[in-house]
């Protein structure tokens, strides 16, 4: 699939926001936590080069990549549409995401943090070179849920 990365727009992210998964991926529903989602819609402070927004084609609106560059290393946030989640499409999705932050930061690492029950992504992470790192406890989405750091070099191996 051909992916274009764009710089988030508002009207992007009013979108994303309304995106709901079924369980137990609903934990990623952004309107379940109040922080996440006025940091999300807080645009007079998105970092520059910090949001983008994935298409696949002209205006099919399929997914989204947050970048944070420090000291060569690069956070990644991310997400899918909840209707193209589990169909395949992640491995090429990350790749994208991996080779647009590679030009864009020429990082020495990336680094991603993902809830630990979540093992779809995990594979997807561990077959694109990501290593885990760390486990660590996070307050979010009205509880405490444990999350699995990892980290990979930013050139394929």
């Amino acid at each position: 699939m051909e992916f274009s990365i764009r710089t988030m727009k508002p009207e992007d992210a009013y979108v994303i926001v309304k995106w709901h998964y079924s369980e137990p991926y609903s934990f990623y529903d952004m309107t379940d936590d109040e922080e996440d989602l006025r940091e999300f819609l807080d645009f007079d402070h998105w970092k520059k080069d910090s949001k983008y927004a994935v298409y696949a084609g002209e205006d099919n609106l399929i997914g989204f990549f947050s970048f944070d560059e420090d000291n060569g290393i690069v956070d990644i946030g991310l997400g899918l549409r909840p209707d193209v989640t589990g169909n395949g499409l992640g491995l090429e999705f990350v790749q994208a995401g991996l080779d647009f932050a590679r030009d864009k930061f020429c990082p020495k690492q990336f680094r991603l943090a993902v809830a630990t029950f979540n093992e779809r992504a995990i594979k997807v992470y561990k077959r694109m070179g990501f290593k885990s790192s760390e486990t660590f406890m996070n307050n979010t989405n009205g509880g405490v849920y444990e999350f699995l750091e990892m980290i990979s070099d930013s050139r394929p191996e």
